[in-house]
């Protein structure tokens, strides 16, 4: 896959922040996209915009995952569902915050992983999960939301080791931004929370993370990614502003 025109792709939560850039940088490059998300006016933003193929709908539903790859038979697949955490101290969470990111961006990428390997996908085809660098140094205002961005990244891990054992000849990789991107609208609102914890303007704390990064960055490191034949063995892999694309497998 070092050529994406005419890749048939579908973007799990393509119509908004890092997955419509994404889906920016796949369409710039030739490739037939369908974007699924639930925000109807948002995708029927994209479509318009961008002439993809939408689908609305829940991204955690097991039976959307199951049609939307039956019928698209994509040979790429982006997973990007994200919900927005709570964001407070442990001590002031709730279960519902807390657990948000388990039962929305995770039971989503479980859905979609496993209907791609049951399916499968044909050989050749290509899996990116998207995770978080909270996987990597956690993030005490936002419950649960590390331990799920890590689950991804294991789940990228099981994946790959299960295409290779069955020989599906599937890669599955997962993405992992190692900064908060103050562009997104996810982005904004946490580095909010952390910059008033501290003290400190929200400039100043996303300066913290060294070079920015913006959303358009993302997606062409994602295309990066998937076209450059030296990423083709890794699982996980870090994007950052001031270092680009680094391999985290040990």
């Amino acid at each position: 896959m070092h050529n994406l025109q005419g890749i048939s792709a579908v973007v799990v939560g393509g119509n908004r922040g890092l997955g419509l850039a994404m889906v920016e940088s796949l369409v710039a490059r030739g490739a037939r996209v369908t974007v699924v998300g639930r925000d109807e006016q948002r995708l029927h933003e994209v479509a318009s915009r961008l002439g993809v193929d939408v689908v609305r709908g829940d991204a955690t539903d097991e039976a959307l995952a199951r049609s939307v790859i039956g019928d698209v038979r994509p040979t790429l697949l982006l997973l990007n569902a994200a919900a927005l955490p709570g964001l407070a101290p442990i001590h002031e969470q709730t279960w519902e915050g807390f657990s948000r990111t388990w039962n929305n961006d995770v039971k989503a990428t479980f859905h979609w992983l496993q209907q791609a390997l049951r399916l499968p996908l044909a050989k050749g085809s290509r899996v990116l999960l998207s995770s978080s660098g909270a996987a990597v140094n956690g993030s005490p205002l936002s419950g649960g939301y590390a331990g799920a961005k890590r689950m991804i990244w294991l789940m990228a891990q099981y994946a790959s080791g299960l295409s290779k054992e069955l020989d599906l000849g599937i890669t599955v990789q997962v993405l992992i931004p190692r900064q908060m991107i103050g562009e997104t609208e996810h982005g904004r609102v946490a580095a909010e929370a952390y910059a008033k914890r501290k003290g400190v303007s929200v400039g100043e704390f996303l300066a913290g993370f060294g070079a920015p990064m913006s959303p358009k960055q993302v997606g062409e490191h994602v295309a990066t990614l998937l076209t450059d034949p030296k990423y083709d063995g890794g699982v996980a892999y870090a994007v950052k502003g001031d270092t680009g694309i680094v391999a985290l497998d040990s």
